[in-house]
């Protein structure tokens, strides 16, 4: 059974940091992608970064490149999101999720279209 737990969100000051953590189980990280999405309130969904199983390639969204970090710990079967320097338009739910079927890594980021999904953490960016 495939389980993503997601922990560390919270109330952050702009220019603060949260390092989020998304607990798997079910599946190993070795051989799939995975990746954090986000969800504004009245905003779509978006596909803030991704880390590919093969060879341990990252992505991100245009907007916090520079300022997050996504990592995988394989043996701890645990997957991170580092966020700095945050701002209020970051405020939304993150989400981790995960990709059985090998979609392409645009699909994944321009679509955040994944199997399963953790019940998501909100982040709140505000003075």
């Amino acid at each position: 059974q495939v389980q993503l737990v997601e922990s560390g969100g919270g109330l952050v000051q702009p220019g603060g940091s949260l390092r989020l953590s998304c607990d798997v189980s079910g599946f190993t990280l070795d051989y799939h992608a995975i990746g954090w999405i986000r969800q504004a309130p009245g905003k779509e969904r978006e596909g803030v970064s991704c880390i590919v199983s093969a060879d341990g390639s990252t992505y991100y969204t245009r907007s916090v490149r520079g300022r997050f970090t996504i990592s995988k710990d394989n043996a701890k079967n645990t997957v991170y999101l580092q966020m700095n320097n945050l701002k209020p338009e970051d405020t939304a739910v993150y989400y981790c999720a995960t990709d059985i079927g090998g979609r392409p890594i645009d699909v994944l980021m321009t679509r955040a279209e994944y199997d399963y999904w953790g019940q998501g953490t909100q982040v709140t960016v505000s003075s």
